[in-house]
């Protein structure tokens, strides 16, 4: 079974991109195991801490290289991605000479209620983890605008067309995955 690591943009325990990995992660049942990487306890980057190193540092570093791919699921805030991703990103690059990314299979979506879902951000954060070294999946692209009635009350998909699409867009993944992957 393909591990990936689970980074959710939003601390919210209700947000809508944490429904939407949850959606995803029932999608890849079978094919995928979905760990979510714990981000609320993340401190801001400060290259100080690594004289004691917090845990969920050593916890972050640890998922990222134990999957066989990383899926960010992002909210847009402000026109770009949040704040706890680039703390994530930063953390896992350290320390020099020790990135838990470089040749990492990664896929980024996100979703909100607007138009365009999270593109902006999410192509800010392309940028952010190509530079990083990650072998980051270019298409299929994922802006998925939410839509309430697309999920049933236990966070399923009950639009058959949104299911397919997204179904199709996490086979992708595993594809990518199984070409990039080390």
């Amino acid at each position: 079974m393909t591990k990936i690591a689970v980074l959710v943009g939003s601390l919210r325990k209700d947000s809508l991109n944490r429904k939407f990995a949850a959606a995803l992660e029932k999608l890849a049942a079978g094919q995928m195991e979905f760990t979510y990487v714990e981000l609320a306890s993340l401190p801001h980057y400060n290259d100080d801490l690594w004289d004691n190193v917090p845990d969920s540092v050593t916890q972050l570093k640890a998922a990222i290289e134990e999957a066989d791919g990383v899926l960010m699921v992002i909210p847009e805030y402000n026109r770009t991605y949040p704040g706890v991703i680039k703390d994530a990103i930063d953390w896992a690059s350290r320390p020099w000479g020790k990135s838990s990314w470089p040749g990492k299979p990664v896929a980024i979506t996100g979703t909100s209620p607007g138009a365009i879902g999270t593109a902006i951000a999410q192509h800010q954060l392309r940028t952010a983890m190509v530079a990083s070294g990650t072998a980051v999946m270019g298409q299929p692209e994922l802006y998925y605008a939410y839509k309430p009635e697309h999920f049933g009350a236990d966070g399923e998909i009950v639009d058959e067309a949104t299911k397919t699409y997204l179904a199709d867009w996490i086979g992708s993944f595993a594809s990518w995955i199984a070409k990039t992957g080390k």
